[in-house]
Protein backbone atom coordinates (compact mmCIF):
# COMPACT_ATOMS: atom_id res chain seq x y z
CA UNK A 1 0.00 0.00 0.00
CA UNK A 2 1.64 3.59 -1.28
CA UNK A 3 1.79 6.27 1.59
CA UNK A 4 0.14 9.43 -0.55
CA UNK A 5 2.19 12.46 1.16
CA UNK A 6 0.75 16.03 1.02
CA UNK A 7 3.52 18.80 -1.16
CA UNK A 8 4.59 20.27 2.08
CA UNK A 9 6.22 23.13 0.13
CA UNK A 10 3.16 25.70 -0.25
CA UNK A 11 3.52 26.24 3.62
CA UNK A 12 7.20 26.27 3.46
CA UNK A 13 6.95 28.99 1.32
CA UNK A 14 4.34 30.79 2.99
CA UNK A 15 5.99 30.50 6.40
CA UNK A 16 9.15 32.41 4.22
CA UNK A 17 7.35 34.65 1.84
CA UNK A 18 4.83 36.07 4.69
CA UNK A 19 7.61 36.74 7.14
CA UNK A 20 9.78 38.23 4.20
CA UNK A 21 7.12 40.79 3.52
CA UNK A 22 6.66 42.19 7.04
CA UNK A 23 10.02 42.37 8.17
CA UNK A 24 10.98 44.11 4.66
CA UNK A 25 7.91 46.41 5.12
CA UNK A 26 10.22 47.39 8.21
CA UNK A 27 13.53 47.18 6.04
CA UNK A 28 11.59 49.58 3.60
CA UNK A 29 11.29 52.10 6.87
CA UNK A 30 7.38 51.85 6.94
CA UNK A 31 7.54 50.39 10.34
CA UNK A 32 9.91 49.39 13.01
CA UNK A 33 10.29 45.76 14.02
CA UNK A 34 8.02 44.47 16.55
CA UNK A 35 6.43 41.82 18.23
CA UNK A 36 4.17 40.89 14.98
CA UNK A 37 7.69 40.28 12.98
CA UNK A 38 9.36 38.41 15.87
CA UNK A 39 6.37 36.34 16.26
CA UNK A 40 6.07 35.26 12.41
CA UNK A 41 10.05 34.80 12.54
CA UNK A 42 9.55 32.22 15.62
CA UNK A 43 6.26 30.51 14.60
CA UNK A 44 5.75 30.63 10.75
CA UNK A 45 9.07 31.84 9.30
CA UNK A 46 10.93 29.29 11.37
CA UNK A 47 8.65 26.57 12.41
CA UNK A 48 6.29 26.15 9.44
CA UNK A 49 9.55 26.19 7.50
CA UNK A 50 11.04 23.39 9.54
CA UNK A 51 8.30 21.40 10.22
CA UNK A 52 8.21 21.44 5.87
CA UNK A 53 11.53 20.74 5.90
CA UNK A 54 10.78 17.30 7.71
CA UNK A 55 8.28 16.85 5.59
CA UNK A 56 10.40 16.70 2.88
CA UNK A 57 12.94 14.74 4.10
CA UNK A 58 10.36 12.16 4.19
CA UNK A 59 9.64 12.77 0.78
CA UNK A 60 13.39 12.26 -0.09
CA UNK A 61 13.34 16.01 -1.57
CA UNK A 62 16.77 17.14 -0.49
CA UNK A 63 16.97 19.87 -2.01
CA UNK A 64 13.69 21.35 -0.69
CA UNK A 65 14.70 19.53 3.01
CA UNK A 66 17.69 21.57 2.92
CA UNK A 67 15.81 25.03 2.01
CA UNK A 68 12.96 24.66 4.31
CA UNK A 69 15.46 23.73 7.48
CA UNK A 70 18.07 26.15 6.60
CA UNK A 71 15.71 29.02 5.96
CA UNK A 72 13.24 28.38 8.80
CA UNK A 73 16.51 28.34 11.45
CA UNK A 74 17.48 31.25 9.37
CA UNK A 75 14.33 32.98 11.00
CA UNK A 76 14.69 31.91 14.94
CA UNK A 77 18.88 33.00 14.56
CA UNK A 78 17.40 36.50 13.02
CA UNK A 79 14.70 36.68 16.14
CA UNK A 80 17.40 35.70 18.63
CA UNK A 81 19.94 38.00 17.37
CA UNK A 82 17.24 40.89 16.96
CA UNK A 83 16.13 39.90 20.67
CA UNK A 84 19.37 39.56 22.81
CA UNK A 85 21.54 42.15 20.00
CA UNK A 86 24.68 41.44 21.57
CA UNK A 87 27.28 41.40 18.79
CA UNK A 88 30.81 41.99 19.76
CA UNK A 89 32.86 44.78 18.35
CA UNK A 90 31.05 46.46 15.17
CA UNK A 91 28.06 44.80 15.22
CA UNK A 92 26.59 46.43 11.74
CA UNK A 93 29.52 44.90 10.05
CA UNK A 94 29.31 41.05 12.13
CA UNK A 95 25.60 41.12 11.02
CA UNK A 96 26.51 41.97 7.08
CA UNK A 97 28.87 39.09 7.13
CA UNK A 98 25.95 37.10 8.91
CA UNK A 99 23.73 38.08 6.09
CA UNK A 100 26.74 37.74 3.07
CA UNK A 101 27.03 33.65 4.00
CA UNK A 102 23.49 33.46 4.35
CA UNK A 103 23.28 34.86 0.34
CA UNK A 104 26.14 32.86 -0.52
CA UNK A 105 24.16 30.03 0.78
CA UNK A 106 21.27 31.04 -1.53
CA UNK A 107 22.89 31.65 -4.58
CA UNK A 108 24.20 28.33 -4.32
CA UNK A 109 20.66 27.01 -3.81
CA UNK A 110 19.39 28.97 -6.83
CA UNK A 111 21.47 26.55 -8.84
CA UNK A 112 19.20 23.67 -7.31
CA UNK A 113 16.32 25.43 -9.01
CA UNK A 114 18.07 25.29 -12.47
CA UNK A 115 15.26 22.32 -14.15
CA UNK A 116 12.72 23.45 -11.83
CA UNK A 117 9.78 26.17 -12.63
CA UNK A 118 10.84 29.45 -13.88
CA UNK A 119 8.74 31.11 -10.49
CA UNK A 120 11.10 29.27 -7.75
CA UNK A 121 13.96 30.79 -9.53
CA UNK A 122 12.56 34.01 -9.17
CA UNK A 123 12.38 33.58 -5.68
CA UNK A 124 16.13 32.01 -5.17
CA UNK A 125 17.51 34.84 -7.17
CA UNK A 126 15.56 37.89 -5.50
CA UNK A 127 16.37 36.11 -2.10
CA UNK A 128 20.04 36.33 -3.45
CA UNK A 129 20.15 39.81 -4.06
CA UNK A 130 18.04 40.80 -0.92
CA UNK A 131 20.77 39.27 1.48
CA UNK A 132 23.30 40.89 -0.13
CA UNK A 133 21.37 44.05 -0.60
CA UNK A 134 21.04 43.72 3.30
CA UNK A 135 24.63 42.87 4.58
CA UNK A 136 25.98 46.33 1.77
CA UNK A 137 23.33 47.99 4.20
CA UNK A 138 25.15 46.83 7.56
CA UNK A 139 28.33 47.28 5.87
CA UNK A 140 28.07 51.26 4.84
CA UNK A 141 25.51 51.78 7.38
CA UNK A 142 23.44 53.12 4.17
CA UNK A 143 19.97 52.31 6.43
CA UNK A 144 18.19 54.92 4.08
CA UNK A 145 19.33 54.25 1.19
CA UNK A 146 20.47 50.71 0.11
CA UNK A 147 18.38 49.38 3.37
CA UNK A 148 15.29 50.69 1.85
CA UNK A 149 16.06 49.76 -1.71
CA UNK A 150 16.79 45.98 0.00
CA UNK A 151 13.04 46.42 1.72
CA UNK A 152 11.14 47.27 -1.19
CA UNK A 153 13.30 44.10 -3.17
CA UNK A 154 12.15 42.13 -0.01
CA UNK A 155 8.88 42.83 -0.44
CA UNK A 156 8.93 41.73 -3.94
CA UNK A 157 10.55 38.73 -2.98
CA UNK A 158 8.35 37.55 -0.03
CA UNK A 159 5.38 38.00 -2.34
CA UNK A 160 6.95 36.14 -5.21
CA UNK A 161 6.96 32.98 -2.49
CA UNK A 162 3.35 33.59 -1.81
CA UNK A 163 2.67 33.57 -5.45
CA UNK A 164 4.81 29.78 -5.79
CA UNK A 165 2.79 28.42 -2.46
CA UNK A 166 -0.15 29.68 -3.44
CA UNK A 167 -0.23 28.85 -6.97
CA UNK A 168 0.77 24.92 -6.28
CA UNK A 169 -2.14 24.70 -3.70
CA UNK A 170 -4.37 26.19 -6.37
CA UNK A 171 -3.15 24.23 -9.66
CA UNK A 172 -3.28 20.34 -7.39
CA UNK A 173 -6.24 21.66 -6.17
CA UNK A 174 -7.86 22.36 -9.15
CA UNK A 175 -6.32 19.78 -11.34
CA UNK A 176 -5.30 21.96 -13.78
CA UNK A 177 -3.01 25.52 -14.33
CA UNK A 178 -4.79 28.25 -11.99
CA UNK A 179 -1.22 30.15 -11.88
CA UNK A 180 0.89 29.73 -13.76
CA UNK A 181 4.49 28.73 -12.14
CA UNK A 182 6.92 29.11 -15.76
CA UNK A 183 7.03 25.38 -16.47
CA UNK A 184 10.44 24.17 -17.99
CA UNK A 185 10.20 22.60 -20.95
CA UNK A 186 6.17 22.99 -20.78
CA UNK A 187 4.11 25.54 -22.83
Amino acid sequence: MEEKLANPAPLGLMGFGMTTVLLNIHNAGIFPVGTIILAMGICYGGLAQIIAGIMEFKKGNTFGFTAFISYGLFWWTLVFILVFKNLPGNAEAFMAWYLFFWGLFTFFMWFGTFGKNRAIQFVFLSLTILFWLLAVRDWTGNAGGIGAIAGWEGIICGLSAIYVAMAEVLNEVHGRVVLPLGEIGKK
